[in-house]
């Protein structure tokens, strides 16, 4: 069993002093990390942790890539932050690679966050089309500051004021727990999405400017949209005069088997935003959108002027990204450990009657944790102890809990993961869940 170092204690005990808790839930994990090495995170006394979420779900390339950190050390060295105004070869580089990887998607802008990414895909929207009303699933996460937030419905929504005028939100599609159904009782997708366009031009003064969806729910329990869903939603914005911009912070970059997870759908979002993956762990962010929406945006005076707006070091680092990424084909790898995950954490649920469902792509995995099979009653409380006593065993897995849910463990290991770091992993969240239950 896994408990705090006394130098982990001590510097727990500062932390209380002097940290502002931040996760709204609760406090810090009871452990402090001294250095980090692929799958695994150490504290001072040499304790390891598997790290099942790729730190915050960004650390493709696990932790101290030997190619990342070569060109962090060379870059930062000769060019690391210069005027808004001013570009550099790695900036103009890497809009280029991003551009040939998502045809049609030809301009590129490039930031630092996830949330700043999201602001800079509305502020544009809206410019373009005129309007101001957005539109997202009541289960999204799209970032904490200004219209990311008020497009945020998953947490984080109570007690701070009223959200940016023109907040809208519709359910997403959920397999396991459908809100339409077919006469077999399978998810009636279609007659939702009917359902949640009808809500939306009913509560519209005119001003429909976007839609924004991630196309795997991460935040909202690992929610992943039918085949269809996306096309049909696209259609049904364009309808409406507004566009489609997908959040693939947690999705892109290989994460889900594909370069990015639009492509598995069928259709061009009219704005992409990356973040997390992207800078493999390191704050980089992009928007990616057509020429004809950039010339319109540019023609209105797009203005998105910010002190971290085309940096060259981190454009080297996503720069280098890339080039693992498809050097590598880590796309592959993620599909393939993907299935062996799924598989694993399927011999899982046939043991234990907690595990209701185990769904995903590639290594964007959840799993579910209810009373029981039968009745999908949520069991939030079970699902944060199996979290904790897998973290006591030397396992990092990050627990959803959202109302109507029980807890849903997102599972997100780095690409490079090895078999055997699965299983490891695996065998830790057996052991966990038996402890728990019993």
């Amino acid at each position: 069993m896994s408990t705090p170092s006394s130098d982990d204690t001590a510097d727990l005990a500062r932390a209380a002093r002097h940290l502002i808790r931040y996760s709204g839930a609760g406090d810090f994990l009871p452990f402090v990390a001294d250095r980090a090495a692929g799958s695994f995170v150490y504290d001072a006394s040499g304790r390891a942790v598997l790290d099942f979420t790729s730190g915050q779900m960004s650390s493709i390339l696990g932790h101290s890539h030997p190619a990342i950190v070569e060109v962090v050390q060379d870059v930062v060295g000769r060019l690391d932050h210069l005027f808004s105004g001013m570009l550099s070869r790695p900036v103009i580089e890497l809009a280029e690679a991003l551009a040939g990887l998502a045809p049609g998607l030809d301009r590129v802008l490039l930031l630092t966050t996830g949330a700043e990414s999201n602001e800079a895909a509305l502020r544009m929207a809206r410019l373009v089309t005129g309007g101001w009303e957005v539109v997202g699933f009541s289960q999204s996460w799209h970032g904490m500051t200004g219209a990311a937030a008020s497009a945020t419905y998953s947490a984080g929504r109570r007690g701070y004021g009223p959200a940016a005028v023109g907040s809208m939100a519709i359910p997403a599609p959920n397999s396991y727990r459908p809100r339409f159904t077919t006469s077999s009782g399978d998810l009636d997708w279609q007659r939702e999405i009917d359902d949640g366009f009808d809500l939306i031009d009913r509560q519209t003064s005119g001003g429909l400017a976007a839609f924004i969806a991630e196309p795997i729910l991460s935040s909202g329990g690992v929610i992943e949209l039918p085949e269809g869903y996306l096309a049909a939603l696209q259609e049904r914005c364009h309808e409406r005069g507004m566009l489609l911009v997908l959040d693939e912070a947690q999705t892109g970059i290989a994460r889900t088997g594909r370069m990015f997870a639009y492509e598995r759908h069928g259709i061009t979002p009219d704005v992409l935003t990356l973040s997390k993956t992207l800078g493999a762990g390191l704050p980089l962010a992009a928007v990616l959108t057509t020429s004809e929406i950039e010339e319109q945006a540019h023609e209105r005076g797009f203005l998105f002027y910010t002190t971290h707006v085309s940096d060259p070091l981190p454009a080297a680092v996503g720069l280098t990204v890339l080039d693992v990424v498809v050097r590598e084909r880590l796309a592959d790898r993620a599909d393939a450990a993907g299935r062996r995950l799924r598989d694993g954490l399927r011999e899982l649920q046939q043991r234990h009657e907690c595990i209701g469902d185990v769904r995903g792509r590639g290594l964007l995995v959840g799993v579910e944790i209810v009373a029981d099979r039968a009745s999908r009653k949520p069991a939030p409380e079970v699902g944060t102890a199996i979290s904790r006593r897998c973290f006591e065993l030397g396992l990092s897995m990050n627990i959803v809990q959202l109302p109507a849910m029980g807890g849903v463990f997102r599972i997100a290991p780095p690409l490079t993961v090895t078999d055997a770091e699965l299983d490891l992993g695996l065998d830790m969240l057996d052991r966990a869940i038996g402890d728990v239950t019993g």
